[in-house]
């Protein structure tokens, strides 16, 4: 049966593929070959259905050959209804098979049952805030420039960011992108780490050029952004 389920899906991925959006995302997503070119919402439809109806089964052993097949098996484990620790353990067996930002990022900002579970998701995060594994890192940085960069966190987020310490491309643009966040959302305090922190200077610059590029960042905090920068 689960073989069914899983050529089904496949059957209805390629019957969604779209050569445009297949070339345009694979641009964004270097070194992946392995791109069908069905759009992120599409993808979510299916995902729903799944949750509805044969989730078990379908992810005792989903397909993993596609982008898309995996892109699903994560936006499912957003959408089913289930305890924490299944979901938890869900959630354990799908980060290893995390191979690039735009999976890593979809899955994310889909696990919505963290806003009702913040210290038990936190804690979960904890065991791979110090991984050495690039996406394993990104999916904890990214979990909390979703759901973390709120009053009661705020202070510990900037910490654990502080302390990051990767060569991966996809970590540093993660912490850069999650600090013009917390800019945007604390900017006295993160001001305050911007002056003062243990950042790289390419996660550095990076963190500022995004704040200057942000809709909702007045022209004095952007010009004062520019005057920052390390050359």
């Amino acid at each position: 049966m689960n073989k069914n389920i899983n050529e089904e899906i496949r059957k209805k991925l390629f019957s969604l593929a779209d050569e445009k959006y297949k070339k345009f995302h694979s641009d964004l997503c270097p070194n992946v070959d392995n791109i069908i070119g069905v759009r992120v919402p599409l993808m979510r439809n299916i995902a729903k259905d799944i949750s509805k109806s044969e989730y078990t089964e379908y992810l005792s052993n989903p397909y993993n050959d596609y982008y898309e097949e995996i892109m699903i098996e994560g936006l499912t484990i957003g959408y089913i209804k289930v305890d924490n620790n299944t979901r938890f353990e869900y959630i354990r067996n799908f980060v290893p098979r995390i191979y690039n930002w735009g999976i890593c990022d979809s899955f994310c900002s889909n696990l919505k049952f963290t806003k009702k579970n913040m210290n038990e998701v936190w804690d979960f995060l904890m065991n791979y805030i110090s991984s050495n594994k690039e996406f394993e890192l990104r999916f904890a940085i990214v979990m909390m420039l979703y759901f973390y960069i709120v009053e009661e966190y705020i202070d510990k987020v900037l910490e654990i960011f502080n302390n990051i310490h990767h060569e991966g491309y996809y970590v540093k643009m993660a912490v850069a992108w999650a600090v013009s966040v917390t800019y945007i959302r604390f900017p006295e305090k993160t001001l305050e780490f911007l002056k003062n922190n243990n950042l790289d200077k390419f996660t550095y610059n990076k963190a500022l050029q995004k704040i200057i590029e942000s809709l909702r960042v007045s022209k004095e905090d952007k010009d004062l952004m520019r005057s920052m920068k390390i050359k």
